[in-house]
C-alpha cells in the first residue's frame, strides 16, 4: 500500500453470541481467510464480551460492499453450524 491510498469508505458489524467461546469459535473460522485485494480493503476482527466485532475499510465502495458481503456469508455459514452443532455442548 503506497502513502496515497485513501480508505474513505468504513463500515462496522458487531455480532452478540452471548458467549465469549462462541464468539471466539466463529473468530478462529472467519480469521484463517484473508481479504483478496489487501490494497484496496483492510478488515480488522476481533472479540470482546462475547461479541464479535469487524471493521471495514475500503478505498472504494463496491470494494467495501463485496468484502462486507462474502464475509457476512461465511459468517452466517459458521453461525448456523455452531446453533446445529453446538447443541448439547457447553459454549
Amino acid at each position: 500500500m503506497d502513502a496515497q491510498t485513501k480508505w474513505e469508505f468504513s463500515c462496522n458489524l458487531e455480532v452478540n453470541y452471548g458467549s465469549e467461546k462462541k464468539a471466539g469459535i466463529v473468530y478462529s473460522a472467519l480469521t484463517v481467510d484473508k481479504e483478496l485485494q489487501p490494497d484496496k480493503v483492510k478488515r480488522e476482527v476481533s472479540v470482546s464480551d462475547g461479541k464479535l466485532i469487524v471493521h471495514f475499510e475500503a478505498i472504494e465502495a463496491r470494494f467495501l460492499r463485496a468484502s462486507f458481503s462474502a464475509f457476512v456469508d461465511v459468517l452466517t455459514l459458521a453461525t448456523k453450524t455452531i446453533e446445529e452443532f453446538g447443541q448439547g455442548i457447553d459454549l
